[in-house]
């Protein structure tokens, strides 16, 4: 079998520079990320990167591409076996909600094979303006975010769909500035250790359990009880859980 040559790149090649440009995305984002800087840590040359994705965008989608394909379906997957369990009745919040970030978290917990890396640079993707990469994300997105928010506006038929679209919104953006890392905490924390993703879990599950729970805005007013859909939507949220 005639070796691998710079024309044609062996496939391991085009991991490495995969790997390599996640890595560095990451630490140093998309733009301030060089093509040079992407083939000095794959080991590899400009036309082996040329020959695998052609341009740094087709590179950077791929880069998404990989893992974002298999953890949506996941998601897809554990959304299909709850609701065959449930057989046409509504699901609990609960499970859907751990359907959807569950999965992610679970990725951001894989330190082996490049899911934390992986989901650290979706977190960090989420709150820097990038229209390219954002355009594609949420063509990427599409279909699971579509069946996902249907099985919410199915759990919680008195809440308003417009609150269900703002609190998955928040749910998105709490788990993003959580699996980007822990830098911006040690800002106002100082030293904080326990950055441990297993650890992780539980904790931003019980925070985005809370605020699907929680009232819906004017439910409650200096403490008096809420009146009319607002609070039959707060109590549907929390009971339904």
């Amino acid at each position: 079998m005639r070796a691998p040559t710079d024309r044609q790149p062996a496939p391991e090649t085009r991991d490495r520079i995969l790997d390599a440009a996640e890595a560095l995305f990451v630490e140093h984002g998309f733009e301030a990320t060089s093509m040079r800087m992407i083939t000095g840590q794959a080991g590899a040359n400009i036309a082996a990167v040329n020959y695998h994705f052609g341009t740094k965008d087709a590179l950077i989608q791929e880069v998404f591409r990989r893992r974002l394909t298999e953890l949506n379906r996941r998601r897809l997957a554990a959304l299909d076996r709850l609701e065959a369990e449930a057989g046409g009745a509504p699901l609990k919040p609960s499970r859907i909600v751990q359907a959807f970030f569950g999965t992610a978290l679970e990725m951001a917990a894989d330190t082996t094979n490049g899911g934390h890396t992986f989901m650290r640079l979706l977190g960090r993707t989420y709150t820097e303006p990038n229209g390219f990469v954002r355009q594609f994300l949420a063509e990427e997105y599409a279909e699971a975010v579509e069946r996902f928010l249907a099985a919410l506006y199915r759990a919680l038929p008195d809440v308003p769909r417009d609150e269900i679209l703002w609190r998955f919104h928040f749910m998105m953006g709490a788990m993003s500035y959580a699996i980007a890392g822990t830098d911006a905490l040690q800002l106002f924390a100082g030293q904080f250790d326990d950055a441990d993703p297993e650890r992780l879990m539980p904790r931003l599950m019980s925070f985005l359990l809370g605020g699907l729970r929680a009232p819906l805005p004017g439910a409650e007013n200096n403490g008096e009880e809420p009146a009319g859909p607002a609070k039959r939507g707060a109590r549907t949220a929390a009971r339904k859980d």
